[in-house]
């Protein structure tokens, strides 16, 4: 069973206290430093920023509605050859989950980390966080935590959450080491902290953590909460298919794209050293475009968008975490992450597989089962 704690908001100010907990982290001999989302100096902007100085963590913001990228990339970086040095990387439960996928792929390790996992209230697209942060820097974390932990989706009016939090069900940490815990909670007067593993446990008793029960409302609060998000997904997911169902609704669902490939770039759990799309295979000569043209009489530019979309889809369903951070990358706002996490669903489904569900679990391309699939290959015993 999980140790808990109920750490005091002091001064009710849940960031104060928050970087309070994480200055007494950095006190510990064993850890170097903390990586954790902090807000920039320009207050519109929150990034992963890596702290060695305990007097430098003040500006730490982890429940900011800012996510600019998945972090499992930088803890991919930090981990594929020792460091020196343990780090407390501080992530969302979708940035654990792609960490776990990475691992698992030889991308990464959980050596020399403390992963201190948040219960993530969700976050806004880039542009929008600016538009609510610029209003009042100092204050916007707690407002919108305040909007969301009482039902809102929608703030100062016109700032929506985006898609895909409003769909996703996995808002508390699975795979944290330490897990801070918010739903459930009266966040002026105090947090939680769990211990979910051995190294968690550890670092619990050496910060000098009181045990006490986490508050009875918690897992209510929490299930209340995927209930709803369980409803919107379900009715993304059908309002997607509705409009991809056929190759010319697909074609149309991404004529804007230019192939930028941000979406490929900014998707934690694609790793390829290098994309096919971006070698000589794609660089077409110009003769081969006026081929195509006088073939159909006319042919969209670039080419190769939905082919590009396709392939990712095909690659990547599997270890789709659902982060949409293909969508918050994309220039043009495609509904990227309705269409990705619409295939992965179904993908993961035929598979019995959720990414980052386990370390344990090895990825489904990766096993060989005879009597898989049988009903598809048609093989008979």
């Amino acid at each position: 069973m999980a140790k808990t704690s109920l750490c005091d908001a002091a001064d009710q100010n849940l960031q104060t206290s928050l970087a309070s907990f994480f200055r007494s982290m950095l006190g510990q001999d064993e850890i170097s430093a903390i990586m954790a989302p902090m807000r920039l100096p320009a207050g519109d902007m929150v990034m992963q920023t890596l702290v060695t100085n305990p007097e430098q963590v003040d500006q730490i913001d982890p429940f900011a509605p800012a996510f600019p990228m998945n972090a499992a990339r930088l803890v991919s970086r930090l981990t594929k050859r020792p460091a020196g040095g343990k780090v407390v990387v501080v992530l969302r439960p979708c940035e654990i989950r792609a960490h776990i996928e990475l691992v698992k792929l030889k991308q990464g390790s959980m050596e020399d980390i403390v992963i201190a996992g948040i219960d993530c209230a969700g976050s806004f697209k880039n542009t929008d966080y600016k538009k609510f942060a610029e209003k009042d820097p100092e204050t916007s974390t707690a407002r919108f935590l305040k909007g969301v932990l009482s039902g809102e989706t929608r703030f100062d009016g016109e700032v929506d959450l985006s898609a895909a939090c409003r769909a996703c069900t996995h808002m508390v940490p699975n795979g944290a080491d330490l897990a801070i815990g918010i739903f459930g909670m009266d966040i002026d007067r105090q947090f939680l902290v769990s211990a979910e593993t051995e190294k968690g446990e550890a670092l619990f008793d050496k910060l000098g953590l009181k045990e006490q029960d986490a508050p009875g409302k918690r897992e209510e609060t929490i299930e209340s909460l995927v209930a709803v998000r369980e409803k919107f997904k379900n009715e993304m997911f059908e309002d997607t298919r509705s409009k991809t169902d056929t190759p010319e609704k697909l074609a149309a669902y991404l004529s804007g794209c230019i192939n930028c490939y941000n979406c490929r770039v900014a998707c934690p759990v694609c790793y390829c050293r290098e994309c096919v799309f971006v070698t000589d295979v794609f660089d077409h000569d110009p003769y081969q475009y006026l081929r195509w043209a006088r073939r159909k009489g006319k042919i969209r530019m670039p080419t190769d968008t939905v082919f590009y979309h396709i392939t990712r889809m095909a690659h990547m369903s599997l270890a789709c975490v659902g982060c949409g951070q293909c969508s918050n990358a994309c220039p043009n706002d495609i509904p990227l992450v309705e269409l990705f996490t619409a295939t992965a669903s179904q993908t993961q489904a035929a598979f019995e597989y959720e990414p980052g569900r386990s370390l344990e679990e090895e990825p489904p391309l990766a096993v060989f089962k005879e009597d898989e699939f049988a009903e598809v290959v048609e093989v008979k015993h």
